[in-house]
């Protein structure tokens, strides 16, 4: 429940017609149940250069901001844009539960256990494979450690291997947890407070850069709320920290992807921060 597929686009038009193609319901996923009647086939219509005018955006500072001092530059900057653009600006607009969300306690409970139940029911439909289960994985790696877990062990495997079903009490008061905290005490609730049309704050820090022996290093991340309350974001490109690309969120309510899609485009096309990425010659 923490983790939707969404596109991932050269720009917002082509997120916009990806989207379009992803909504729907799926007999298979009771979640999707809960848009009938609230998405759209066709988000194309949504894009709008002008969409900024007259919109309320509110700077969530707290635990978004901070963690990177460059990416704060670039955020900073970007702010100054949407206000140039049209948006009256609120700032700050922080959420309420942000420090609250980001122990992780809840969420890591409610990922534990999703993740063992639903990996186990697809693994369960596979016929190409003999690993069938989560507890397969984790046997055929301490079988295979020398080439499975030379690098990294499967702590979180293991974790998740001891979780109960989706009927465990744990989980159902994490989840109810991570509910409550990200939607009516958190975005709901700020965005009420606010008037606000959306939420900006930096996407995360520059892309980690992999490390065998201590591992990767994440800096900050603002996904935090809208993966929890099951709501909508896009990052857009707002700048490049040592030639690596960072960007700004817009995140809003349920089902508010029709505005977010206008306020992302109208940034992206007034400042056309993205550039293509250059290539390695390939090699003999």
């Amino acid at each position: 429940s923490q983790d939707t597929v969404g596109p991932f686009a050269r720009s917002v038009a082509d997120a916009t017609a990806m989207l379009g193609a992803l909504t729907g319901i799926d007999p298979r996923d009771s979640v999707t149940h809960g848009s009938e009647g609230k998405f759209h086939t066709d988000y194309t219509q949504f894009l709008d250069p002008n969409g900024l005018r007259g919109a309320r955006i509110g700077i969530a500072r707290q635990v978004y901001f901070g963690y990177s001092a460059k990416t704060d530059a670039i955020a900073i900057s970007a702010i100054k844009q949407l206000r140039e653009l049209g948006a009256e600006i609120i700032d700050p607009a922080d959420i309420p539960t942000a420090e609250q969300m980001s122990n992780f306690k809840a969420e890591l409970t409610v990922l534990l256990h999703e993740f063992k139940v639903n990996l186990n029911a697809y693994l369960a439909e596979l016929t190409c494979t003999p690993l069938r289960s989560l507890a397969d994985i984790i046997e055929f790696n301490n079988a295979h450690a020398g080439e499975e877990l030379s690098y990294f062990g499967q702590e979180i495997l293991l974790m998740a291997q001891e979780t109960g079903s989706l009927s465990n009490p744990d989980y159902l008061s994490a989840l109810e947890e991570n509910h409550r905290l990200s939607r009516k005490e958190g975005i709901d609730a700020v965005m009420d407070t606010y008037k606000l049309d959306a939420l900006v704050m930096p996407t995360t820090s520059p892309p980690w850069r992999i490390d065998l022996v201590n591992g990767d290093h994440e800096m900050g991340s603002s996904s935090q709320p809208a993966a929890l309350a099951g709501y909508p974001a896009i990052s857009v490109p707002a700048g490049y920290v040592f030639d690596l690309p960072v960007g700004i969120t817009f995140m809003g309510r349920a089902f508010s992807e029709p505005t977010l899609i206008k306020l992302a485009y109208a940034f992206e096309q007034a400042t056309k921060v993205r550039h293509s990425p250059r290539y390695l010659p390939t090699t003999p």
